[in-house]
């Protein structure tokens, strides 16, 4: 990815920042972001992009756009710009001695389970189908709550395209101000449904994250019996399947109130659009409202469903996808598993309690 694209996503970070408190993760997603781009590329592009330059794009845009902020934000800049820049630069170096570190104690932990083989992947395999009943539930009623709350959108914006038929049809006079009021709710009624909507939805990955804690513990006690003198190494390899499990459960948040914020962007245009005929001359508005209005509860109601079918199988995706990290876990556990190219989680996951770690320790000296 080129410099100015990776300019952007700090620009992205700093902007926020202008609004509200930078948060870990935002960091953690802007230094991960870039490594991950950088390796991503052909070497001669890497050895372009100097760790100075990073530092330079930092500072530049955190003094644009943070000279109005408190003073922890401040103080904040001064020091994560170093930090985050010497994190970075570290990161290439840690890459390669992680990756010799986790094939060596997988090699390792695979030798010791070799004996118990079959037991192992007979363990794995009822993990999993327990993790699949367990999850059964969550996918279910995921696809619930996207339809009652579609349902609940649809009946509440319904009313307005009737009353704005009645009022075209009761061909009173000062329609512009009859209506005027009608375009306010719509957009009002639009924006508090899509919040209500994501608060709704959001739980319900708190408590997938909780089943993935119950999981992994099952599983740790599970293979336990059979790796008592590599202990460590397997918690090693669970923690790595927590992490990846867990940013799954993340991902479906985000997902989840993105597609909500899609939606509400989809139907704003609605009531922007009612606002603007009211702007023109009284004459063509009754000719101008017709079509608009008979159309409007129907266009309305294809953007639900559209959200609806989008969303509803966001669920059932997730719970695949966790499964198949168990399955993944199996097959590197398995005497046959070739070469095991995984060491990138377990770095990500490093970097991100790094930076946790980083702003924890500032607010506790703003404290």
């Amino acid at each position: 990815m080129s410099l100015k694209a990776v300019t952007l996503a700090l620009a992205l970070l700093a902007i926020t920042g202008a609004h509200a408190d930078v948060s870990a993760q935002q960091v953690a997603d802007v230094v991960w972001n870039y490594f991950t781009q950088l390796t991503g590329n052909a070497k001669e592009t890497m050895e372009q992009i100097q760790q100075s330059e990073i530092s330079k794009q930092l500072n530049t845009l955190f003094q644009d756009n943070l000279q109005n902020v408190n003073s922890y934000t401040g103080d904040l800049q001064k020091k994560l710009i170093p930090f985050a820049t010497e994190l970075h630069a570290k990161l290439s170096q840690d890459s390669e001695k992680l990756k010799e570190q986790i094939r060596q104690e997988l090699e390792d932990l695979r030798l010791k389970l070799s004996p118990y083989a079959d037991e192992v992947h007979q363990q794995i395999s009822k993990n999993i189908q327990e993790l699949q009943l367990k999850l059964s539930p969550y996918a279910e009623e995921l696809r619930g709550q996207v339809n009652q709350n579609a349902d609940l959108l649809r009946q509440q914006l319904a009313p307005y395209a009737q009353e704005l038929r009645d009022k075209l049809q009761e061909n009173v006079d000062g329609l512009q101000a009859a209506l005027a009021p009608y375009a306010e709710q719509l957009q009002q009624q639009i924006d508090k449904n899509v919040a209500d909507m994501k608060e709704k939805l959001a739980p319900l990955a708190d408590e997938l994250q909780v089943k993935i804690d119950q999981n992994v513990a099952e599983l740790r006690k599970q293979l336990a019996p059979y790796a008592q003198e590599v202990q460590d190494k397997l918690n090693r390899q669970l923690e790595g399947l927590s992490f990846q499990m867990k940013k799954g459960a993340e991902d479906l948040r985000a997902k989840l109130s993105e597609s909500a914020e899609e939606l509400r962007l989809k139907l704003n245009p609605y009531a922007e659009e009612l606002k603007e005929k009211l702007r023109t001359d009284a004459e063509g508005l009754r000719q101008s409202l017709g079509p608009y209005v008979e159309g409007l509860s129907g266009q309305m109601e294809q953007k639900i469903e559209e959200f609806r079918q989008t969303v509803g199988p966001y669920g059932e995706a997730f719970n695949k996808q966790l499964v198949q990290k168990v399955e993944e876990m199996r097959q590197k556990l398995g005497p046959y598993a070739g070469e095991v190219e995984d060491h990138l989680s377990f770095l990500e996951k490093d970097v991100r309690e790094k930076v946790a770690s980083f702003f924890s320790t500032i607010k506790q000296i703003e404290n």
